[in-house]
């Protein structure tokens, strides 16, 4: 058995899926997110858009081990716990979503998540008090169903965090240790509910070397760029986002 039969797919079609990755990778190394939001989209040109949600998410568990004790160390572990905790348990209602939807509405349902996180990033940041317990729970919830749904728990997190008055590192860390906690949760839901598949699996772990370099890159560019210039860049990505999920949707 050659590697197209074992993933399903021509190694043009896995070489623009490796460039897209190592683009996606660089974006999550330098923000703290990003890699989902532009991956399920433009993946979604190429296989199925539920294939597209489970590499996602196979790839964020495989990457979120990397620089795991930073990340932990910087991160505002309260918030980012607590999110993290309701955000996996809520994931296996988002993967049932999935599988109870029609392909060309999960492209519809995909395209506005990416537009309203573009929007949410936009409005002004809230005081100098950190949401309370309600909001935190609630905002880990929807990250969760997104999660299962789109790959994208990033849409309800973002917002959550930039939209507070800290420092980037706080912000990305925070980020990075939820979306960690909510692949895990995506990974074995896909599994036990049927999503996930060994040639998945296979083509994850082919793609993976591209996450790693585009990842690292993209560390080493984070703390070089301004606070306001970052956040800017954020609300670019996740604008790009939406805009290629809206032109995916119309193709």
């Amino acid at each position: 058995m050659n590697i197209q039969d074992l993933i399903g797919i021509t190694t043009a079609q896995l070489s623009l899926l490796a460039a897209m990755t190592f683009g996606a990778a660089y974006i999550r190394g330098l923000t703290g997110f990003g890699m989902a939001i532009i991956l399920v989209p433009l993946f979604g040109l190429i296989v199925k858009p539920g294939e597209a949600v489970v590499i996602a998410i196979l790839l964020q568990v495989l990457i979120g081990p990397v620089g795991l004790k930073v990340i932990y160390a910087d991160a505002h572990r309260q918030s980012a716990l607590m999110i993290a905790v309701f955000a996996m348990l809520a994931t296996p209602l988002g993967i049932w979503l999935l599988m109870h939807t029609s392909p060309d509405v999960a492209r519809l349902m995909i395209a506005a998540i990416a537009i309203g996180a573009f929007v949410l990033v936009l409005l002004p940041q809230r005081g100098e008090l950190r949401p309370g317990p309600k909001e935190t729970a609630l905002t880990g919830i929807a990250s969760g169903i997104l999660t299962g749904f789109a790959a994208m728990p990033g849409p309800p997190v973002v917002p959550f965090y930039l939209r507070q008055p800290i420092p980037p590192k706080e912000a990305r860390a925070s980020m990075m240790l939820v979306f960690f906690a909510t692949a895990i949760a995506g990974t074995i839901s896909a599994y036990v509910l049927g999503l996930a598949n060994a040639r998945l699996l296979w083509l994850s772990l082919l793609l993976f070397p591209s996450v790693l370099l585009g990842n690292w890159l993209g560390a080493k560019s984070f703390g070089r760029v301004p606070p306001t210039l970052w956040r800017s860049f954020v609300a670019g990505v996740l604008g790009l986002a939406g805009l290629s999920a809206v032109l995916r949707l119309l193709n």
